[in-house]
């Protein structure tokens, strides 16, 4: 039934559907090669792998992947191509099936093989990881001949997976052509859950290698560290015995110091995020395979357990430091900027001190002048009165001139002075 109403959609609501179904994995059958590229690419370099890819398909006249899609593949006769785009590198997946199980007698075939090797030769990025793995349906001829064909002995790691419904050899070893080589023996399986274990076997392998790109970083983060927390010490020592004039240059080593290790926290704290997130997905991915171990065998579980540990902590631990010294830096700046606030604060208040003494001296030297400015204006005043008694004794002024302003300086010198009081209390009052 068709419905008649349609409700807005978000415009991401079909991506989002279908994220849930990014990267399938695919049914398998065996005998089976396959050969697994990882390349490390910037974005340029991404965007060139999808059209190394369509260069690929031009040549067979085959139809070209989306431009959008982060996934392709196809049946290309010969070989089976998986293209997969990532955050940080392109996986390259080739596959073919074997024509027989000879492999008591000699190596099986390569995935790779197929493939044409000029063009392989001009995969963008720079190689992180490869694999050839072969899956094999019995596993009539022992692990003595696997050994002797494919893997090295002393380095050998096996397990049962899916259950037990198979079995996985390997030897995590790099050999003559640059591959690194993985057996399974699929017994068995369904190809649909062949195809899901193939997939995370090749992942386990992607993701650890995609993990281990922090520890180079994290070594050369160690030094820088160290060479950090040395400074830091002596600026925590300097400032207990520095002095005022000390403070600024010690604020300024300081600052520098703050500078130094938050550049190299933000340089790097995206790429031990980034193997965070690798390791975990490594433990997912083993515990998916379900293995078990096999006598007197190393499980793939177990090597990785003893291997990446150490890389892990040092990854985890070159985190730990740069947290904990950017806190350290963070309050011994905050402890010096108090003391130079405080010492800031008291210089301050014994400038307000000094400038409260010069008004009150300036308020004394007031008042004197104050003072002197009563007599002066009292005289100029008295003088005036008498000049004006003398005109208006010969009018018939009573008093003489001299009694006239004897008797004037105190009327004239109280009004001067309330004047002058009465000015300064409202200039001082506004």
């Amino acid at each position: 039934m068709q419905l008649k109403h349609h409700l807005p959609q978000h415009p991401q609501r079909v991506a989002l559907h279908n994220e849930i179904h990014a990267r399938p994995p695919q049914a398998l059958a065996a005998p089976l090669a396959i050969s697994h590229v990882v390349m490390l690419c910037d974005a340029a370099q991404r965007d060139a792998s999808r059209a190394h890819v369509a260069v690929l398909l031009h040549e067979r006249h085959l139809p070209l992947p989306d431009p959008q899609s982060s996934h392709f593949r196809m049946d290309l006769g010969a070989f089976h191509i998986r293209w997969e785009l990532h955050t940080e590198f392109v996986t390259w997946t080739f596959m073919c099936a074997l024509p027989a199980e000879r492999f008591g007698e000699h190596e099986p075939d390569r995935a790779l093989d197929a493939v044409p090797q000029d063009w392989f030769a001009g995969l963008p990025g720079e190689c992180l990881s490869s694999l050839h793995l072969w899956v094999l349906s019995t596993h009539a001829f022992g692990a003595a001949a696997l050994v002797k064909h494919v893997l090295q002995e002393d380095t050998l790691v096996a397990s049962s997976v899916a259950g037990g419904a198979g079995e996985v050899y390997t030897d995590f070893a790099i050999h003559a052509d640059g591959f690194s080589r993985m057996v399974l023996f699929a017994g068995n399986l369904p190809p649909r859950r062949l195809g899901r274990l193939v997939q995370r076997l090749l992942e386990i392998e992607t993701y650890r290698m995609a993990a281990l790109l922090g520890l180079p970083a994290a070594r050369e983060a160690s030094s820088i560290l160290s060479s950090a927390e040395r400074e830091l010490a002596e600026l925590a020592s300097s400032i207990r015995s520095a002095t005022a004039q000390d403070e600024p240059l010690l604020l300024d080593r300081l600052t520098k110091l703050a500078g130094q290790v938050e550049s190299q926290h933000a340089a790097t704290h995206s790429r031990f995020s980034a193997s965070v997130a690798y390791f975990e997905l490594v433990d997912k991915r083993i515990t998916e395979i379900n293995e078990s171990a096999l006598p007197g065998m190393q499980t793939i579980g177990e090597f990785m357990d003893r291997r990446l540990t150490p890389a892990r902590s040092t990854c985890e631990w070159a985190t730990r430091r740069q947290d904990a010294l950017s806190q350290r830096v963070s309050r011994i700046s905050n402890l010096l900027r108090t003391r130079v606030e405080i010492e800031q604060q008291q210089s301050s208040q014994a400038v307000l001190t000094a400038m409260n003494k010069r008004q009150d001296m300036q308020l004394k030297l007031q008042s004197t002048v104050e003072g002197l400015s009563v007599a002066a204006i009292t005289y100029y005043i008295v003088g005036l009165v008498s000049y004006l008694a003398k005109g208006a004794s010969q009018l018939g002024w009573p008093w003489s001139p001299e009694s006239t302003a004897a008797a004037t300086i105190p009327l004239v010198a109280l009004a001067v002075w309330w004047s002058l009081r009465r000015l300064h209390h409202r200039v001082f009052r506004t």
